[in-house]
């Protein structure tokens, strides 16, 4: 190599990268194309994943800092160094959020009818109806907190939006009145959206606005001067020695009640705020004043989503998409048999997870099952595939699910399933200790004739219907011994430590996955510029897998990385990537997929995997790849899945040497002839919206199955209004593919 890949400027910072993520969500609500009340979904996203970014990231560099952790990670920056530019950058970021609130899309909202009214917007009628609302169902639950030498500052929950109330004495002379602070939680039980009546469509003011109207009700004897709603993020990661606990569903429990009182991380708070009121706080707290986020609007405005779910703003919202029904599952009269003649791939959530689902509840039902086994990361509520296992528990069938109650933010509801399912007769495994089961598998036995066979699903996302119709992820179906013989063995791996002394067709984490990954990126390497790789996934982390990409690429190798979030490689790198593209996509939908494309000299290898390249992935997950074995289904993923995404030119930020995204933009029309006129430009791709025309197209398209009759499950969903037709798919995806000339643009400074 002609320079030391492990040189700290080769790589791009974790946690800088991550805010990068962010900034381009937050692009997408500044971007005046996206319909409005989208706009207000993305601005919602961007609140909710700075909670956990300061809960986890920020918190754990605070550790390191207070812990005088000397490690540093590849790119080389202290964790003071870090903690420094994720303040100067994350304050921009909020101040960006804010303005396009406070300009855009607030504005927009009034234009539709929504109107959000602050006290002094309310008519003496809204303010009766709110006084009548607040009498009855607010100040029952209040509880005013008194800070003073005999009422220490009150211990607050995590997330907990607060009113910080500033007040005097009423009876005390002027010249001696001392100001005092108190604390009022905004209740959490009742909903912060508070509607009033209007003429408008929907009018509403904010519970913490209506508490503020009636503060002096709640301290009699005094004067309020001010009420500053406030916000406090804690830590909230979870930390348990499971060697030493006996109950770990238990200890997690403990656990969760013990982080919601963690080290405070960052105080949010109302812009007009006194300044002596926002330094008590940030004093009470422990905070300094780079931790301090003053927000000039509602703050946290994730607590605005609800507004998104009205269905009187349908003409504000994206095209509405139901997922397709597409062969070989329209109709059918036994899924097991459709399984049993090819392998199904389906793409979510374009085609719809209902199959997924009615596989666990067929098989719950069927006689001939015998026993179902299945991991569960992440589920919604009220879950049928809870429902079904259940159902197949109480049927008489073996069933096992490998529950993982350290699901970062879901452990509280996976406790709930997991007691669910043991009481119900479901033998509830909690995984390895040390490790996180994060695989999605699950395999169903049955009986056919005197014979066992043995049916499997895959996939890079979560059991979860909910999650399903906006994550785009990949589904597999396969009834192949050899993929069945893995699943089996992974579940004893998971249920009684015995693993097995080689896998047939899957690559496990921690157990040999890491090693693969770099074994196929260094053989793309001895192909030299024959070599082709395309990988898409969600982040891009791990150090070792990153040198084997730069030493692939010096070797010649053609890389197309589609790196949804985090990217800790630097392309176009002279002399080390010159030979890698990055680009990443954010759209209406949350890019999932894990999807790993190798040439092997013209001999296409397809994996899926549940697992990101990032250590935490490799050492401290159970994390699954396999291959994708039938041919047609490996083409479908690399020409139209991997061809389409790397096509987008409408919602695609290409990664540039220094860090920065910038959008991918298609080339300008070239001249005509001498007459300048100007030929067609090339027409804009957007992939999402391309994988939505594929999929109703697939489902209209579809020939009846041989022998199809009355008899027949017929399941078709009746096709929505299409969206405008953006182009033809793109071509296939040959091999190899030259980089674009010039390399990568360079990109525009993110906010």
């Amino acid at each position: 190599m002609v320079n030391d890949p492990a040189n700290a400027k080769l790589f791009i910072n974790r946690e800088l990268s991550w805010l990068g993520f962010n900034e381009r969500v937050l692009e997408e609500a500044r971007d005046p194309g996206v319909p409005l009340v989208e706009r207000l979904k993305f601005l919602a996203i961007v609140a909710s994943n700075l909670d956990e970014f300061f809960m986890v990231r920020v918190a754990g560099l605070k550790q390191q800092l207070s812990g005088n952790v000397a490690e540093t990670p590849p790119d080389g920056l202290t964790a003071s160094e870090q903690l420094a530019a994720i303040s100067q950058r994350t304050h921009a970021m909020v101040a960006e959020q804010y303005r396009i609130w406070r300009a855009e899309v607030r504005p927009g909202l009034a234009e539709a009818g929504i109107r959000v009214l602050r006290p002094g917007e309310l008519s003496p009628e809204q303010k009766a109806h709110l006084s009548a609302y607040f009498t009855r169902e607010v100040w029952p639950v209040l509880t005013p907190l008194a800070v003073d030498p005999g009422h220490p500052f009150p211990m607050l929950r995590n997330r907990s939006l607060n009113l910080a109330i500033l007040m005097h004495r009423e009876r005390e002379k002027v010249t001696r009145r001392e100001t005092m602070v108190a604390v009022v939680q905004v209740p959490s039980v009742l909903p912060r959206i508070t509607e009033v009546p209007g003429s408008v469509r929907f009018s509403f003011t904010l519970l913490e606005d209506l508490i503020a109207m009636h503060a002096g009700d709640l301290f009699p004897g005094f004067r309020v001067v001010g009420c500053s709603p406030f916000r406090v993020t804690r830590n909230f990661d979870l930390s348990i020695d499971e060697d030493e606990a006996d109950d770990l569903l238990k200890t997690i429990q403990k656990e969760l009640r013990r982080r919601e009182r963690g080290s405070a991380v960052r105080l949010e708070i109302a812009q007009d705020t006194p300044p002596e009121v926002v330094g008590f706080l940030a004093s009470a707290l422990r905070l300094e004043p780079d931790d301090v986020y003053l927000t000039d609007g509602p703050v946290h405005l994730a607590d605005l989503a609800p507004i998104c779910g009205r269905e009187d703003l349908r003409e504000y919202k994206d095209e509405p998409f139901s997922p397709q029904i597409v062969p070989p599952l329209q109709e059918y009269d036994d899924i097991f048999r459709v399984i049993a003649q090819r392998d199904v791939l389906l793409h979510h959530p374009y085609e719809s997870f209902e199959d997924v689902v009615e596989f666990i509840s067929e098989a719950a039902d069927d006689p001939n099952v015998l026993a179902i086994k299945q991991t569960l990361y992440r589920t919604s509520a009220d879950s049928p595939i809870i429902r079904a296992l259940i159902r197949a528990a109480e049927n008489g069938k073996q069933v096992t699910t490998v529950v993982e109650l350290k699901a970062r933010f879901d452990e509280a509801p996976n406790i709930q399933w997991a007691r669910t399912l043991e009481d119900a007769g479901v033998h509830v495994v909690y995984g390895l200790i040390g490790l996180k089961t994060h695989c999605k598998v699950a395999l169903v036995v049955r009986r056919e004739g005197n014979r066992i066979k043995r049916y499997v699903h895959l996939s890079t996302g979560n059991y979860n219907p909910s999650t399903a119709r906006i994550y785009g992820d990949i589904s597999y179906f396969t009834a192949r011994d050899a993929f069945a013989d893995d699943a089996g063995a992974l579940f004893n791996l998971l249920t009684g430590y015995s693993s097995p002394p080689s896998w047939k067709k899957f690559a496990v984490a921690p157990v040999g996955l890491h090693e693969k990954i770099i074994a196929l990126i260094d053989r793309e390497a001895a192909l030299g510029s024959r070599g082709r790789i395309i990988a898409k996934m969600n982040a891009l982390v791990d150090a070792p897998v990153i040198k084997a990409l730069y030493r692939a690429s010096q070797a010649g190798v053609s890389i197309d990385l589609i790196v949804r979030g985090i990217c800790c490689l630097r392309p176009g790198v002279p002399g080390i990537s010159d030979n890698i593209r990055v680009i990443s996509i954010v759209d209406r939908f949350l890019e999932h997929a894990r999807i790993f494309h190798f040439d092997n000299g013209g001999k296409r290898e397809v994996y899926l995997s549940s697992a990101d390249w990032m250590p935490r992935n490799f050492q401290r997950r159970v994390e699954v790849m396999f291959p994708i074995e039938d041919e047609a289904l490996r083409d479908r993923v690399v020409d139209e899945v991997l061809g389409v995404a790397l096509a987008d030119n409408v919602k695609a930020r290409r990664l540039s040497p220094d860090g920065s995204y910038a959008r991918v933009r298609p080339e300008p029309a070239a001249a005509n002839g001498t007459n300048g006129t100007h030929a067609p430009g090339p027409k804009l791709v957007r992939s999402q919206v391309r994988f939505m025309e594929l999929a109703r197209e697939k489902a209209q398209a579809a020939p009846p199955l041989p022998g199809s009759n009355g008899g027949y499950h017929v399941r078709s969903t009746p096709l929505p209004r299409g969206a405008a037709p953006v182009t033809t798919p793109a071509p296939p995806v040959t091999t190899p593919a030259p980089p674009p000339a010039g390399g990568p643009p360079s990109g525009a400074p993110t906010v």
